[in-house]
């Protein structure tokens, strides 16, 4: 059976684990700095949900579930309307950004981290996707 005759099993993310190893610190970052609504805190058992608005980010503390921290370094990208503007507000904030912002002929992308030193980014889109043809 081709992949275009498979019955579809998965129909969405419902969300993105993002390690931590103090979750009150994370819990203060994605919500105060980065400014995300929290829908989930619960931290006796080490994690916290936070809205994307498409996605939402799980912050979890691993060692509360019997595993051990990595930091993701698969970059999660934060969709904004102006990457400038957002990067000037989370730099005064005290987000430190990894060099300039990039842009790749379609889109805006500035790189930072989380204070456990996971990747993140801000990402707005300026040109029309182009559907297959």
């Amino acid at each position: 059976m081709s992949t275009t005759e498979t019955e579809t099993i998965v129909t969405g993310v419902d969300f993105v684990s993002v390690p931590t190893q103090d979750i009150e610190r994370a819990v203060a970052f994605y919500g105060d700095t980065l400014g995300l609504r929290r829908s989930v805190h619960n931290p006796d058992r080490g994690f916290a949900e936070f809205e994307t608005g498409n996605l939402t980010l799980s912050i979890i503390d691993p060692a509360k579930m019997g595993r051990e921290h990595r930091a993701g370094h698969n970059t999660i990208a934060l969709h904004v309307d102006d990457v400038g503007q957002a990067r000037a507000t989370l730099e005064a904030r005290g987000v430190v950004f990894h060099g300039d912002t990039f842009d790749t002929g379609v889109c805006h992308m500035a790189f930072f981290a989380d204070p456990d030193g996971n990747a993140l980014m801000l990402h707005s889109r300026y040109a029309p996707v182009t559907p297959p043809s």
